[in-house]
């Protein structure tokens, strides 16, 4: 075999031999198959020749797009017709012939037209079984729906209870719905423009509510309470403070100076609390280091041998008395000790509950007494009552403190007796009114006390120079 095989290319190699494929080349009648391992599914695809199925399925689909389907099923009416020689013409209403290339549509119509006679893909269930299965998998995706398995299980349950006459729950409480409907007449209340309709006051108080209140709070028809809290005001004072006299454009002479008074005792308050802080600050007179103390620190480590030997003398005395110490608290006690500590805790329980019973006889005949001890008490606490609700109504004009900020008073807009204006026209504005309405809204506990947001710039500025002042310079 070998030599036959070995014979047939030498003859292939020949000039004078003829080929069976003309396009065949040199080479290729030189290159031995190759033996590949087919158990791989890479070496399916590298070294699988494919061409002729790849063929196959294009002429099936040109069949399917040009005629609807593959020729050989076709009947043959549909692919031939006889030919008699007749030829009708396209005359116009006038008589004369038509030209045939007028009656074509434009290329434009025609390349939008859809030429593809392959009908859209259906469900995967009514698909024929020919059809490829590209079209199979894009009609499933297309028709998917979510917990289809489990809807289809209900619908086919439904038709079997159907089937034997069970109506489903959702259908038996509509039909109950119906008929208790269809039992209860509703009245029909005569309509808003009816002329007999009685008149409707709209500042009258609601009627009583005579239904269950479960079943009007499972209803949602009961209104929530309102807090009484929420009916409080959050303060006293109001809305908006009148100045005082001596903040006229034209005061007299003891209010404004009352109104100065004032003013000068906030500001000698706003100073004595400055200066307690900075004592607060300061260092004490004790920590503040004298020329002894700097002396003491410098000769520090040269001391340190001598005190070592003087605590080790003064540490030899006591410790030689400590073992006896606890030898003796450590000696055990005879019968006769323990029944004598015994006796004598007997005798101080039995004094005990005689002083309490000679206590309680007593009292019998310290009834009035007591008596004015308890009016005593109830009137001290009586009057601690009156003192905390003062202190409560008190505490209602002043702000509190609702967040992590105190409340500062806004500065006194006051003048000084030289720059009062002696009339209205050379009266100058002063302070601001949304800053008046923020801090009065603050004072009445309506918003806390806030702080104007720091500016943190991000970046740094970059000064940089335009061309027109370099030009300058």
């Amino acid at each position: 075999m070998a030599a036959a095989r070995r014979n047939k290319r030498v003859a292939a190699t020949q000039s004078g031999f003829l080929k069976l494929n003309a396009s065949l080349d040199h080479n290729e009648l030189n290159t031995r198959r190759k033996r590949v391992n087919k158990n791989k599914k890479k070496n399916w695809n590298k070294h699988s020749d494919i061409q002729d199925v790849e063929e196959f399925l294009d002429d099936v689909r040109l069949q399917e797009r040009s005629t609807g389907g593959l020729i050989s099923e076709k009947p043959d009416d549909s692919l031939f017709f006889m030919d008699t020689g007749e030829h009708v013409k396209n005359i116009q209403k006038g008589g004369t012939e038509k030209k045939g290339r007028r009656s074509r549509p434009l290329r434009i119509d025609l390349i939008l037209q859809h030429d593809s006679l392959v009908p859209p893909p259906k469900v995967a269930d009514g698909m024929d079984h020919k059809c490829s299965p590209v079209l199979v998998f894009s009609s499933v995706l297309a028709h998917q729906q979510p917990n289809a398995k489990k809807l289809r299980r209900i619908s086919q349950k439904a038709e079997q209870l159907a089937a034997k006459g069970v109506l489903p729950r959702r259908q038996k409480l509509l039909l109950r719905r119906k008929v208790a409907a269809g039992s209860k007449t509703k009245e029909q209340l005569p309509a808003n423009n009816h002329p007999e309709r009685p008149f409707y006051d709209l500042w009258t108080e609601p009627s009583e509510v005579t239904a269950d209140p479960w079943f009007l709070e499972q209803t949602k028809k009961k209104l929530v309470k309102r807090p009484d809290k929420l009916n409080q005001k959050p303060s006293a004072l109001p809305a908006v403070e009148v100045i005082a006299p001596g903040g006229s454009y034209n005061p007299e002479f003891f209010s404004h100076q009352a109104l100065l008074l004032q003013a000068h005792e906030v500001e000698v308050k706003r100073q004595k609390e400055e200066q307690r802080v900075e004592r607060q600050l300061a260092v004490p007179r004790e920590d503040k280091a004298t020329e002894e103390t700097v002396f003491q620190e410098q000769v520090e480590g040269l001391l340190e041998e001598e005190e070592e030997e003087e605590l080790e003398k003064e540490g030899e005395g006591p410790a030689e008395d400590k073992p006896a110490g606890q030898s003796a608290s450590r000696e055990k006690k005879t019968e006769r000790q323990r029944k004598r500590e015994k006796a004598e805790k007997e005798k101080e329980q039995r004094k005990r509950a005689e002083q309490a019973l000679t206590g309680r006889r007593q009292q019998l005949f310290q009834l009035r007494s007591i008596g004015v001890e308890l009016k005593k008490r109830e009137q001290r606490t009586s009057e601690r009552q009156a003192k905390r609700h003062a202190r409560q109504e008190a505490q209602k004009s002043l702000p509190r403190r609702l967040g992590r900020l105190k409340f500062q008073a806004p500065d006194l807009e006051v003048q000084l007796s030289d720059e009062v204006p002696g009339s209205l026209r050379l009266l100058r504005p002063e302070g601001s009114v949304l800053k008046d309405r923020f801090k009065s809204l603050q004072k009445r506990n309506m918003i806390e006390p806030r702080e104007r947001a720091k500016f943190k710039r991000k970046h740094k500025l970059k000064y940089v120079e335009k061309r027109a002042f370099k030009a300058i310079t």
